[in-house]
């Protein structure tokens, strides 16, 4: 081989030594990147994006001036002091509520507001350690207290309840109320005042939600408030990638159980406790 054609293969040998080092970096820095890339990113930016649906009194509202308040409402502020980084709270539904979870480009960071931790969510996606002891319940009008003291007394064909489109209030109606009159009505917050008002006999509701408008509305009861039907416990969702964002929401969730934050977040809101551990 004479020299010119040993030169050009040293040259092409070095090419391909130098192309392939850059692409083996290329390849891993992701990699590397994606195992602390959800708090950095949120931290770089200076503000957590949370989806809530803002129609879920006490947990999460939206009034008329788009200010936000309630339980999960403040835990969300808490999670952002914790980070450092102010919180922005972006809106969602219950029937879109997995795929503005999932879409690409994210929506938002984190989703919170009465979001029940089930295995079909945390089979496709994060859910964190639940922190609100939650389940099944009735809201009816104050007359018809007597009338509903079990689900077989709702679960005829003259009862009407009415529950919202797209989660598990509306799944939990369907499978477990085959004979009543279902009803679904577009805005969870504006439902009581339709029981309340004759437009509806029962509303499928939770425990979290029923003593809120109890104590607000004296037209409405809710007598079947210490017997829930299910027995579950709230948390927040984010999509899957965010392990490290996951580990700071558990660890500020069980730091608010151990030092009794939690428990005074739920008297101020009306809230069943029953984290004794």
């Amino acid at each position: 081989m004479n020299s010119t054609k040993r030169l050009l293969l040293a040259v092409i040998v070095c090419v391909c030594s130098i192309g392939f080092t850059i692409c083996c970096v290329g390849c891993n820095k992701p990699a590397a990147d994606s195992q602390h890339s959800s708090v950095q990113r949120i931290t770089e930016r200076g503000k957590l994006l949370v989806g809530t649906t803002g129609d879920y009194r006490p947990l999460s509202y939206c009034e008329a001036d788009s200010a936000y308040w309630g339980f999960d409402i403040e835990m969300a502020q808490k999670i952002a002091e914790r980070m450092g980084v102010s919180v922005e709270f972006v809106s969602t539904s219950w029937p879109t509520l997995t795929a503005d979870v999932m879409a690409e480009p994210p929506l938002f960071d984190l989703a919170i507001g009465g979001i029940t931790v089930t295995d079909s969510r945390k089979q496709t996606m994060l859910m964190s350690d639940g922190y609100l002891r939650n389940g099944k319940t009735i809201l009816c009008r104050i007359a018809d207290t007597l009338l509903f003291r079990s689900l077989a007394d709702i679960d005829r064909p003259e009862v009407r309840v009415m529950v919202n489109p797209g989660g598990l209030n509306e799944r939990f109606a369907h499978d477990s109320l085959t004979h009543a009159t279902l009803i679904v009505y577009p805005r969870n917050e504006e439902i009581p005042s339709q029981v309340a008002e004759g437009n509806a006999d029962v509303m499928i509701t939770e425990i979290t939600e029923a003593p809120w408008y109890v104590q607000n509305d004296p037209r409405l009861a809710a007598p079947l408030l210490s017997r829930p039907f299910t027995h579950g416990e709230i948390g927040i969702l984010m999509r899957t990638g965010q392990d490290d964002l996951l580990r700071l929401v558990n660890t500020l969730i069980a730091d608010m159980k151990a030092d009794s934050t939690l428990f005074s977040l739920h008297q101020r809101y009306g809230l069943v406790y029953g984290y004794n551990e």
